[in-house]
């Protein structure tokens, strides 16, 4: 623009003041009724804008922290999967630490500046996320339901020796008789053990029968499922009772020569099917 004269300034000046004037007052000198209702209006509205804004935003950060707080539950549950795996699988508890995040690394690389997240974005990220976790957490439960199968498995399968400290004194089979002098079949395998020593579950199991019986003198009887049973003869007392529940190498009796029996020994049998089997393969697994 070039220059203008002072006159030229002063008229435009003077009709500027004189339109601002108008458009300001009315005859009495107020703003007009209905400029008056426009801006009432309009400020209502933005009221009710503001109010609306603030409930979305209060509801979208509600959601999203429930939506937060549903993610750390599956992290929770798998954290306690995984260190359950850890400890059916049996693996150093230092090398899967799941108090701990993974240890990461590598070289940074320089990439160009990028455009900030969108929120839609965000929350669709997260449902991705949640759904992952869930998968996650479901397949490892069908891991560790298979693993805990396997040990329990295990478990309840004969293994080991009735006594921790002894020695075999008579094997399954035909053999002498010790009173008769006779061949006759031997229906176990017995270990002699000083008196009063425990006698231990060779497999985790329901105890099934507790008492004196012919031959064996005070036999406990133990049910292991899968159709094997292990029975131990000649105890002096019985730990357990009927009907109780066994963990593997627990004490169930102390040893004794009640019953047919020549010394402080135990008579262990074990039984497949309602049949008696050869024990020899069983106490061998855990040699």
């Amino acid at each position: 623009m070039g220059w203008l004269p002072p006159v030229v300034l002063g008229v435009l000046a003077f009709s500027a003041t004189l339109g601002l004037g108008y458009w300001v007052k009315s005859i009495d000198g107020r703003l007009p009724v209905d400029i008056v209702s426009m801006w009432a209006g309009e400020l209502q509205q933005q009221r009710q804008q503001l109010v609306a804004t603030r409930e979305l935003v209060e509801n979208n950060t509600g959601a999203l922290a429930r939506r937060l707080a549903q993610l750390h539950a599956h992290v929770m549950r798998l954290d306690a999967a995984g260190a359950r795996l850890t400890e059916i699988a049996g693996l150093n508890k230092g090398e899967f630490d799941f108090s701990q995040p993974p240890p990461v690394g590598g070289p940074e690389v320089d990439t160009p500046a990028s455009q900030p997240v969108a929120a839609d974005e965000i929350l669709s990220s997260l449902a991705s996320f949640e759904k992952q976790l869930a998968d996650r957490e479901r397949q490892m439960r069908v891991l560790e339901d298979l693993l805990l199968a396997s040990r329990l498995q295990k478990e309840v399968r004969p293994s080991g020796w009735p006594v921790e400290n002894g020695w075999i004194s008579s094997l399954f089979g035909t053999r002498m008789d010790p009173f008769t002098g006779l061949r006759a079949f031997h229906a176990g395998v017995d270990f002699a053990a000083r008196q009063g020593a425990n006698v231990q579950s060779v497999a985790a199991g329901i105890v099934s029968d507790v008492g004196e019986r012919f031959g064996y003198g005070l036999l406990v009887e133990i049910n292991h499922g899968n159709g094997y049973v292990t029975r131990y003869g000649h105890n002096n007392t019985a730990l357990v009772a009927v009907g109780d529940r066994v963990r593997k190498s627990q004490a169930v009796a102390l040893v004794g020569d009640s019953g047919r029996s020549t010394g402080p020994h135990v008579h262990f049998e074990v039984l497949l099917n309602g049949r008696t089997v050869n024990p020899h393969q069983y106490i061998q697994a855990a040699r």
